[in-house]
């Protein structure tokens, strides 16, 4: 119980440029400055996908970038969220007809929350990690939930009854 609520007041972001102009870039790096300090609610800016809660994706998806993104999502721990931060992240953008363009991140790894703009603010930026964190309990909830035994035996209060449960040695 106590993991769920320290995983909610400091979710670790990872930041992947899957082909950007820098524009949301550049408002991401204003999130960590002193003006809105993103740090004081507990988020840090990881680089280490396997220790990550949160992906926050900038730009398009380049042929390029498109392997190297699925191989960062499939390295992330369960539960993951990832934010399209942007208008390219979103739906490819002002870039979306190039030839190196594959599209938005959705045609390629399945995305929780969107933050429009091009390129967004950093109070939309914020906003989104908010709506993403109530995602990440959600998703925490739905996998810590215990398996259940078939034959088991509940009391009056909904609890479980670990001494008649099967598989238990019958107490004398």
């Amino acid at each position: 119980m106590e993991l769920k609520l320290y995983r909610k007041k400091s979710p670790w972001i990872l930041h992947y440029n899957a082909g950007s102009c820098n524009g949301c870039d550049i408002e991401i790096l204003a999130c960590l400055s002193p003006k809105y300090d993103v740090e004081r609610f507990g988020m840090i800016n990881t680089g280490n996908p396997k220790q990550s809660d949160i992906l926050l994706i900038t730009g398009p998806v380049t042929k390029r970038s498109r392997e190297r993104l699925v191989e960062i999502y499939s390295q992330m721990p369960e539960p993951k969220v990832v934010i399209c931060c942007g208008s390219c992240a979103s739906t490819g953008g002002v870039f979306r007809d190039m030839y190196n363009i594959e599209g938005g991140v959705d045609q390629v790894i399945p995305v929780d929350v969107y933050v429009p703009g091009c390129a967004c603010r950093p109070e939309q930026i914020i906003d989104g990690v908010v709506a993403a964190l109530e995602i990440l309990e959600k998703k925490t909830k739905a996998i810590e939930k215990p398996l259940r035994y078939a034959n088991e035996v509940k009391d009056e209060n909904d609890q479980i009854n670990r001494r008649t449960m099967p598989g238990t040695i019958p107490t004398k």
